[in-house]
């Protein structure tokens, strides 16, 4: 293990944050979120890298495993559960997992992100292969539960890539694609729910989103996959098609309800 700066753990740059007013407290918050932005922007060409890895293994039926502990754990399972309602797509293909299972959801289950051997054992249960991909979140870069998990990942031949708050941290240097997005000192020391968190969501949204994109769950700039799971986005997928084929509205929910998805309905008014 290399020296490094744990940049996670280093002071706020505020103190007395006792003694603030409200208006202060959330204006100095706000001006250190302004800064995640372009920390991540920072860390484009390797989140690039990561989504163009990935597509030639989604497609030949690969899928995209999320793991980590606490707050990274749940902001993957978050990522990871949006991807059926949002693009159709079955709920197996990206997969999000978190140390303790799903009991830490919502409740921390105690020194289960200790243990190295147990991701490897939680992926095991997809039946893990070479055509997958293993991206481990944390913000430290120092969780066993995600170290442990993208070490045996590269030891069987499954592309691995990580999220992290910490340049040069082990788990940085353990992924084959290193994301390691440097925000600076949490507003109160050590908080990665904070500026670490956001910039977590951030990266796992771009790099679920472009997939999706490129693998064909969107046309245009449209969720043309979208599950029409209340009326808004039955209305929703309606407007896709009045706009699409240029029927009239109730022409267009018609035949949405009939196919069951935008992409059906033209793919069947269109063939």
């Amino acid at each position: 293990m290399s020296d490094y700066i744990k940049i996670t753990e280093t002071p706020s740059h505020y103190d007395h944050l006792e003694e603030m007013d409200t208006l202060s407290l959330l204006k100095k918050m706000n001006a250190e979120d302004q800064k995640v932005a372009e920390a991540v922007h920072a860390c484009i060409p390797e989140i690039t890298k990561l989504v163009d890895a990935i597509i030639p293994r989604f497609t030949k039926g690969g899928r995209l495993f999320y793991i980590g502990a606490g707050t990274s754990g749940r902001l993957g399972i978050l990522d990871a559960s949006e991807i059926p309602p949002t693009f159709g797509m079955p709920f197996d293909r990206v997969v999000g997992l978190i140390a303790g299972g799903d009991t830490a959801i919502r409740k921390a289950v105690e020194f289960a992100e200790d243990n190295s051997k147990q991701a490897w054992k939680d992926l095991q249960a997809y039946d893990i292969n070479s055509l997958d991909t293993v991206v481990g979140i944390a913000a430290s870069g120092t969780t066993p539960y995600v170290i442990g998990g993208i070490e045996t990942a590269n030891a069987n031949d499954v592309l691995t890539a990580c999220i992290t708050n910490n340049p040069g941290s082990p788990l940085a240097l353990a992924a084959t694609i290193q994301i390691a997005v440097n925000v600076g000192p949490e507003f109160v020391t050590g908080s990665t729910r904070m500026k670490s968190g956001t910039s977590q969501k951030l990266v796992l949204n771009m790099i679920s989103t472009a997939l999706m994109i490129k693998v064909g769950r969107v046309k245009g700039n449209k969720m043309i996959n979208m599950q029409l799971s209340n009326t808004k986005l039955v209305d929703r997928g309606t407007r896709y098609l009045v706009e699409e084929l240029g029927l009239n509205y109730d022409k267009a929910q018609a035949l949405l309800k009939k196919h069951g998805s935008v992409k059906k309905a033209i793919d069947a008014y269109t063939g």
